[in-house]
């Protein structure tokens, strides 16, 4: 099946994308540090039957702004609004993880004469405990000039990302490496910082029980990034509010862990919303 790139012009942004597919559109946010290949599996499963489309976050990939980091989650989600615009038929489906969850939300609360359906995963309404001081502490060492080493970091951000399952398994990790280290092996330490700064101001927790879009929150059970519960909050919070528990799951099994079955589970949500 034909694939298109292109460049949109978003305001203070030149954002890349890619376009795969036929039939109603299904747009996909990554995670702030990674690109917009990384859906290609789920690209390659649903394009028969919606037009896909992807986009690399600022600062990753060949999206390029030209106003300075930090951003804050709304200015990403203006990126995404200005995508929708250009290249698709609103009101579309959005779909995120992580960053891209946090730009789905605000997509549903900001821009629901774009959004029809918003399909955040491994998400969270507002930082508090853990995630706060966790994100916090990523962003005081990058402010005072410290990095983590490229093989340290892999390791680091693999716990956070992946369970016990694939830790325990060479195989496994094998195949799941590389998309840590593709997010975190040779990322700039002041622009992953600058997106946890999005990430740790962000706030929809008061706003999200006037959204009128409908919001399926996809959780993951050993998810240490974003806990099940702080994505149930979010599904119970929003006036259309649901949530998916997948169990046995970390907050990257989208990618080379168990693909099929999150495909499976955001595969079933949309046919509850064919047109």
């Amino acid at each position: 099946m034909s694939v298109r790139y292109g460049t949109v012009e978003a305001p203070g942004a030149d954002v890349r994308y890619m376009q795969q597919g036929q039939g109603p559109d299904v747009v996909w946010v990554p995670a702030g540090d990674q690109t917009h290949d990384v859906y290609q599996a789920q690209f390659d499963a649903l394009s028969a039957r919606y037009r896909c489309t992807a986009f690399d976050p600022r600062e990753a990939g060949k999206t390029v702004a030209h106003d300075p980091a930090p951003w804050p989650i709304e200015q990403f989600a203006s990126d995404c609004a200005a995508l929708i615009a250009a290249v698709c038929e609103p009101p579309v489906v959005v779909i995120g993880l992580s960053l891209g969850a946090l730009i789905t939300q605000e997509m549903c609360l900001g821009y629901p004469e774009l959004v029809r359906l918003g399909i955040p995963m491994g998400t969270m309404a507002r930082k508090t405990g853990y995630a706060l001081e966790w994100e916090r502490a990523e962003i005081d060492m990058a402010a005072k000039g410290l990095s983590l080493p490229a093989d340290f970091s892999v390791i680091h951000y693999a716990a956070l990302s992946y369970p016990a399952e694939v830790l325990g398994d060479d195989a496994l990790w094998d195949r799941c490496r590389p998309f840590v280290a593709s997010a975190y092996e040779d990322r700039d330490p002041r622009m992953l910082a600058a997106q946890w700064q999005a990430c740790l101001e962000y706030d929809s927790l008061e706003r999200l029980p006037n959204c009128q879009v409908p919001i399926h929150v996809i959780a993951f059970e050993q998810d240490l990034q974003t806990p099940p519960a702080r994505g149930k909050a979010v599904a119970d919070a929003a006036a259309d509010g649901h949530f998916h528990l997948l169990e046995g799951m970390g907050h990257f099994s989208i990618f080379g862990h168990r693909p099929e079955e999150v495909t499976a589970c955001i595969d079933e949500i949309l046919r509850r919303y064919e047109r």
